[in-house]
């Protein structure tokens, strides 16, 4: 082992103690929950409070859908994170740009929390609340992959797709977060009290979770895959041209088997269930803290089946995996709004319950999928982009798309069909990938990696 090689680690990047894997999951989930607490704390209060704070001049029904639009504008960005994080995490590791995107992440959602409102400011209020969100978007961008190759690179072959779960929990830990401070905030500051001030206390708490967030983080070893890279010398000057001129149909594929989960998923993490219910001139007008109460349920239930995604993804193959995931959303889909219409917060939470079983399964084992696709000298930015790129095909706009469908057709069976279409583009491109289950990671192997997963293509 050489000299500069992290203290506890194996020449084939797998930790040999347990106590260097606990402390590779901890730092992953707890990084990824911050910021995906500040990131879905966001969209919710864009479901919840920004129509009326920030956009009010435009009407009742434009300024919701500008709020929502907000919450989908932070998706174009992410690329932007993605190609800079991809290019900064193959040169110089995948720890430092935790780092950074972290920082990022927080201080934009502190100073949301003390955002003065469009009656103090006027549009300098929309304006400044745009570019923070947009801030949050190239952090988002940046942050995923990152997360994912710390804990996949670091784990044991057999148990990767285990260990590329443990980032993938922070979606719902900071959903599960989000939703539960801001439901709290509800009962504390109810009515009037949650416009004026208990929609920021959320936001401020931001800055404490991102001290927690860098000290874990601060503590984990770079990968053991970058280091062997960093030793030979073998960074690719500019990853991002070697990806597209030798990668472009797999980045393209693999983004849509995540733009599937993505936009189903943004029905919650978004806000637009939580507006929809919680309307008071919509059909249901159901109790804000009730409807956020049902979605932190539902994060619990996201929290479990995304753990067990990425247990049957070692068991029997993340190809597999996703399958009976996306079969369990399209089932699942069918029966959310008759559920949410219903009007029962009981059958609401049921629905948005059930939905969670597809996503988990088609999101747990989706960091160990990704990080098998690509080389490893241009992993980063592959599992990046693509995750980028798929996050704009799906969520970016599905709130914003929901609500103008339901808007022009006055009905929510529109909504249906559009989530039912996503799924099946997800389950096709899942269908196009090659499970590589266990493909070697480390950059001795790299003519094997080259060979596309691309079923129909031996290389790209």
């Amino acid at each position: 082992m050489s000299r500069s090689q992290p203290q506890g680690f194996t020449p084939t990047g797998t930790i040999s103690t347990p106590k260097d894997r606990r402390r590779v999951v901890f730092a992953t989930v707890v990084g990824t929950t911050v910021e995906w607490y500040d990131f879905f704390l966001y969209a919710s209060a864009a479901g919840l409070v920004f129509g009326q704070l920030f956009f009010a001049p435009a009407g009742p029904g434009i300024a919701q859908i500008l709020s929502f639009l907000t919450v989908g504008l932070s998706f174009l960005f992410r690329p932007l994170g993605a190609f800079l994080a991809g290019h900064l995490g193959d040169k110089y590791g995948r720890r430092v740009v935790l780092m950074l995107t972290l920082i990022m992440m927080g201080a934009s959602t502190t100073l949301i929390g003390v955002l003065p409102t469009y009656e103090v400011i006027g549009v300098a209020a929309p304006v400044l609340l745009i570019l923070l969100r947009v801030l949050q978007g190239i952090s988002a961008g940046g942050e995923w992959g990152g997360a994912v190759l710390m804990a996949v690179e670091h784990a044991p072959k057999a148990k990767r797709s285990l260990f590329g779960a443990s980032p993938q929990l922070g979606v719902p830990l900071g959903l599960l977060l989000a939703s539960g401070m801001l439901a709290l905030m509800a009962v504390i500051a109810p009515g009037d009290a949650f416009f004026a001030w208990g929609w920021r206390v959320p936001f401020l708490l931001s800055f404490v979770l991102i001290l927690v967030g860098y000290y874990v983080r601060k503590k984990v070893e770079e990968s053991p895959v970058f280091v062997e890279l960093a030793e030979r010398k073998e960074q690719t000057r500019m990853p991002i041209v070697q990806l597209f001129r030798k990668h472009s149909l797999l980045v393209i594929i693999a983004a849509f088997v995540f733009a599937g989960n993505n936009a189903v998923g943004y029905m919650t993490t978004g806000g637009y269930i939580q507006r929809y219910a919680t309307d008071p001139k919509g059909p249901l007008g159901l109790a804000t803290a009730d409807v956020l109460g049902a979605v932190t349920l539902s994060a619990v239930t996201w929290l479990i089946f995304t753990w067990l995604g990425g247990w049957l993804g070692d068991k029997i193959g993340r190809r597999n995996t996703y399958i009976i995931g996306w079969l369990s959303m399209l089932v699942a889909i069918v029966a959310l709004f008759p559920l949410v219409n219903s009007g029962s917060i009981v059958l609401l939470t049921l629905g948005l319950m059930l939905l969670t079983v597809g996503l988990g399964l088609t999101y747990g084992p989706q960091a160990a999928l990704y990080a098998e696709l690509f080389p490893a000298s241009i992993r980063f930015s592959g599992v990046s982009i693509a995750y980028a790129l798929g996050a704009i095909l799906g969520g970016a706009f599905a709130p914003t798309i929901a609500t103008a469908l339901v808007e022009s057709t006055g009905t929510t069976v529109s909504v249906t069909v559009y989530l039912a279409i996503m799924a099946v583009l997800g389950l096709v491109a899942t269908l196009l990938l090659r499970d590589r289950s266990g493909i070697p990671l480390g950059p001795d192997h790299e003519a094997e990696q080259e060979v596309s997963p691309v079923r129909g293509l031996s290389k790209v």
